[in-house]
């Protein structure tokens, strides 16, 4: 398919012609997470730019130097009257207390453009979750899309935390996470690509966002951010055939974050204990060991 036929494709979907309909959905909602700075905000800006096909390019998100990297709210980005992209609050590093958020935004029960800090213990994110039921949004089709600079390049260090983030984000929605490669020409590439396919990462799109000072329009750009699209729709078509219960999967979305929160919290919990074990125990042997000098 060409670029206008792609774009065709794109803004005329609507969830009502998959083979059961709709199912109680009315929007396909792809929900980017990941690292604060690594391209999301321009990822956003670089869609609307190519989809919308307005001809001028305009920042429609708080990218600047640091790309994002202050984005503290869930944003939404409406596309078409059927899709909207989520810019979700990045985290600085995986652990549990903001990957925990993550899950909270992807799964989302937590309601959109609004400010997102980060929960200070199980009982935090339960009340906030409990907020949330009473604006309960059943009828959101959740497209988890990994956002990850290749510029960044990936440890092997880094490579369990990501891929354990990248298995719960499925277990969540049901959906394999489409990664897709940002800033794919400052950095290593086929080794980051490679990384990503080890992790069994099924879904991996690479390319060069637009910017201010480099927005010049090819077909192969806007061949890469179309296709994208394209496959991300073909993807939730493929899912809307068989039968779906929005109010049920959401239940089951917040089944799991609790569990992982208080999984969470009795992790901690534990490491505290051992952290003052291992302190007594310490404080035990030197007290032992300035005995022993005072006898001698």
């Amino acid at each position: 398919m060409d670029t206008d036929q792609l774009r065709e494709y794109i803004t005329s979907f609507s969830l009502d012609n998959c083979a059961r309909g709709s199912q109680g959905y009315n929007r396909v909602l792809l929900q980017l997470f990941g690292y604060m700075g690594n391209g999301k905000s321009s990822f956003i800006n670089s869609c609307k730019y190519v989809v919308l096909d307005e001809g001028e390019f305009k920042t429609y998100t708080d990218a600047g130097q640091s790309d994002g990297a202050r984005t503290t709210r869930r944003i939404t980005y409406p596309l078409t009257d059927t899709i909207t992209v989520v810019d979700n609050r990045g985290c600085a590093k995986m652990n549990s207390y903001e990957t925990g958020e993550i899950f909270a935004q992807l799964g989302n029960l937590l309601a959109l453009d609004q400010e997102v800090v980060w929960d200070k213990g199980y009982q935090s994110i339960v009340h906030r979750l409990v907020e949330g039921d009473m604006n309960a949004n059943y009828s959101d089709f959740i497209v988890p899309i990994f956002v990850y600079s290749v510029k960044k390049g990936i440890t092997e260090e880094e490579v369990p935390e990501i891929k354990d983030l990248l298995d719960n984000a499925r277990t969540l929605t049901g959906l394999d996470p489409i990664v897709v490669l940002t800033f794919k020409s400052q950095g290593n590439l086929t080794r980051v690509r490679a990384k990503f396919k080890n992790m069994g990462t099924e879904r991996i799109f690479q390319l060069e966002n637009f910017t201010p000072s480099d927005h010049l329009r090819t077909r192969a750009r806007d061949q890469e951010i179309l296709t994208f699209f394209y496959e991300v729709l073909k993807d939730a078509e493929f899912r809307m055939r068989g039968k779906r219960d929005p109010p049920r999967e959401r239940a089951d979305r917040k089944k799991f974050i609790l569990y992982f929160a208080h999984e969470r919290e009795m992790k901690r919990e534990r490491e505290k204990k051992e952290q003052a074990m291992a302190a007594q125990q310490a404080k035990g042997e030197r007290e032992k060991a300035t005995k022993g000098c005072l006898l001698q």
